[in-house]
């Protein structure tokens, strides 16, 4: 199974094919913003794969329009609900978190109880 190393938040967890990073920052609790849901209505779940571009799945044109909206873009740059693992691999995927696009703030019905 592949692994995708969250660089600056020190975590390395599983991602199966099929997931995409936004559903596996989730499922382990790294914290990747995503005011739409993750259906690619915006750019927050910006995120860097400094690793393991190839393993994804092609950005479509959807995903370029959102993309322009965000900060400080790179050729890497991908939304985290878009991009999918292709395949199963022993590989380690290596993705950035903008620092700007972490959520310091939780909303929501269980911010009462995060701490």
């Amino acid at each position: 199974m592949a692994k995708i190393e969250f660089i600056d938040e020190g975590k390395t967890v599983d991602i199966a094919a099929g997931q995409s990073i936004l559903e596996v920052a989730m499922d382990k609790g790294v914290d990747l913003d995503h005011a739409c849901g993750g259906v690619c209505a915006c750019s927050t779940c910006h995120v860097k794969i400094r690793q393991g571009r190839e393993l994804f799945t092609e950005s479509t044109e959807e995903e370029e329009d959102q993309l322009d909206e965000a900060r400080d873009i790179e050729l890497c740059s991908r939304l985290g609900c878009q991009a999918r693992l292709l395949k199963d691999s022993d590989e380690t995927i290596r993705v950035q978190i903008p620092f700007w696009n972490v959520n310091l703030v939780q909303e929501g019905p269980d911010a009462a109880h995060a701490h």
